[in-house]
């Protein structure tokens, strides 16, 4: 008789060539022979069964039977959606990701729960389904970031700092050569540090916060000491506090940041009980015993982690003293030096300056850098003000303004027509990324609801988890990337009036590029109009900067 479920394959799965990618799979999945689609489905069961089961055993906080029916639940919602398209790049995550989303939803159900008793316990399924949300507040940023990278980086990240694999392994999965996902595994950490630190800008509560963007990322980048007055404003600000520990984990510790970053519940065991991890340790306690027990990876100099100097303020309250030594440490010479650098490069603008993703050397395949350094005055070039304003998109290819079709309502399509003074042609872009209707209020732009045609959805708040399908991405160039995806790209499917609008891989075509209406013909204006604009006004990029 048949076991319910695959048995468990040794750890990693073998298996890794070129033939045998997770992508590779999911192609045969979508259009192959009957036969080929049960042996890709099993593969793919085959390879990623045994560590989402363990997760989904860590969120029910139990080891029975209900876990592996979570688990199967979870594999037959992810498979459906890769017959649909989905890419199977970066599945791991995803997998995990939806076990808890699917032990939260059972939990919730009480009928459900009535015939599963498991779900009621307050330190599994239950307690999930109290909590506010399954992301700490301390690591939205670093999952903003992540999210945000393309699918091989995520990939390349979470297999060997969350899972402690080694690199081969994440070259079996991507069907990749080792030394190309070694590169891309360098690259990826840059990446994701720069999108921590253009989140923290970007959701910054206030302009204090925005100000001490760069003051806060150079000295913990280069293992310097904070300023003084850095200092002091984390002692009152607890938003940038969370995003100093966040970049302080890239030091040491970023597995257990993406972790808690992407699963949140029950992240940090999940992280800690990896087999490869245990195998690292071991590496690692011998390598200290060999060298008289000295510090090993992830210090620098004699402070250590950076943001374990860092002042607390339940330290502070509680009557203990900085010492005035450890406070102006290094402080001298080197704060000079370092403002001299940020006054330089234009960091003590309100905006932050040019975004630091600009640094990033070098080019590899799957990491599609967005970073573009460019004056604000050069050509093809605008950002958009701090508040909302309104505005036209105009194709730059089809010269066609972007529209609704019919009413503003949620569900209506979003294409191409002349251009015009309607309100259906006017659009807000916010802070948050996302792209929203002025003549439906509480409507956004949604890129993944309906198979990759764009149409009007509900806007969502930071707590929503399908936020990433309303929010949106603006490189120099003008192209909006939809955050679920940005090798993606939002084009009109023709070039004519009445063109439905998709997502389209992006390929920095002028099709994938949408200008906006200037307030005056005057040059180098980089103002957006509002509803009163002339319909003669000069078009520009759209664009804020810091993609």
């Amino acid at each position: 008789m048949p076991t319910p479920q695959p048995p468990r394959p040794p750890y990693p799965p073998p298996g890794g060539g070129p033939g045998e990618s997770d992508e590779s799979l999911a192609a045969g999945i979508r259009g192959g022979a009957d036969s080929e689609v049960a042996q890709s489905t099993a593969l793919l069961i085959a390879r990623h069964w045994r560590p989402v089961h363990e997760y989904a055993v860590i969120c029910l906080a139990s080891s029975g039977s209900v876990a592996s029916m979570v688990t199967a639940g979870a594999f037959h919602q992810v498979l459906d959606r890769l017959k649909l398209g989905e890419p199977g790049t970066a599945l791991r995550p995803r997998l995990l990701v939806t076990v808890r989303d699917m032990a939260r939803l059972w939990s919730a159900d009480e009928e459900l729960s009535g015939v599963l008793p498991v779900l009621r316990k307050p330190a599994g399924a239950r307690g999930m389904r109290t909590a506010k949300s399954m992301i700490p507040e301390n690591r939205v940023l670093a999952e903003r970031s992540f999210q945000g990278l393309p699918a091989v980086a995520r990939c390349v990240l979470w297999h060997v700092e969350v899972e402690a694999e080694e690199v081969t392994v994440a070259a079996g999965l991507l069907g990749m050569d080792t030394d190309t996902v070694t590169a891309v595994l360098e690259q990826s950490r840059d990446k994701l540090r720069e999108g921590v630190v253009r989140a923290h800008r970007e959701l910054a509560p206030s302009k204090d916060c925005r100000f001490y963007n760069r003051l806060l990322d150079v000295p913990i980048r280069r293992g310097g000491d904070l300023l003084p007055d850095v200092r002091k404003h984390l002692d009152e600000c607890r938003y940038c506090r969370a995003a100093a520990e966040q970049l302080g984990h890239f030091e040491s510790g970023l597995g257990v940041l993406l972790a808690e970053a992407v699963l949140g519940w029950g992240a940090r065991r999940y992280h800690d009980t990896r087999p490869g991890r245990a195998k690292q340790q071991t590496v690692r306690l011998k390598g200290s015993a060999r060298h008289g027990g000295r510090g090993g990876r992830g210090t620098r100099g004699r402070g250590g982690n950076l943001f374990s100097r860092i002042p607390s303020p339940r330290r502070r309250s509680s009557g203990e003293s900085r010492s005035p030594r450890a406070l102006f440490t290094g402080v001298g010479l080197a704060s000079a030096g370092l403002l001299t650098t940020l006054l330089a490069a234009g960091m003590w603008s309100d905006d932050g300056g040019a975004d630091p993703a600009a640094s990033t050397s070098g080019s590899v395949p799957g990491i599609d850098s967005q970073a573009a350094t460019a004056s604000p005055t050069a050509p093809d070039t605008a950002q958009l003000p701090t508040a909302p304003r309104q505005t036209r998109l105009r194709n730059a290819a089809a010269d066609l303004c972007l529209d609704v079709r019919g009413e503003a309502r949620a569900g209506a399509s979003v294409e191409l027509a002349d251009c015009s003074s309607d309100a259906t042609q006017q659009w807000s872009y916010d802070d948050d990324g996302q792209l929203r209707s002025v003549a439906g209020p509480g409507l956004c732009v949604d890129s993944h609801a309906d198979a990759g045609v764009v149409i009007l959805g509900s806007c969502v708040d930071e707590t929503d988890a399908r936020g990433d399908d309303v929010r949106y991405d603006l490189t120099v160039q003008g192209e909006l990337l939809p955050r679920w995806d940005d090798a993606l790209a939002l084009a009109p499917a023709g070039e004519e009036p009445g063109s439905d609008v998709v997502v389209k891989v992006r390929d920095h075509s002028t099709g994938q590029r949408w200008l906006t209406d200037v307030a005056s013909a005057t040059p180098g204006s980089l103002a957006v109009t509002g509803t009163d604009a002339p319909a003669s006004a000069q078009p520009v990029d759209l664009a804020d900067g810091t993609a």
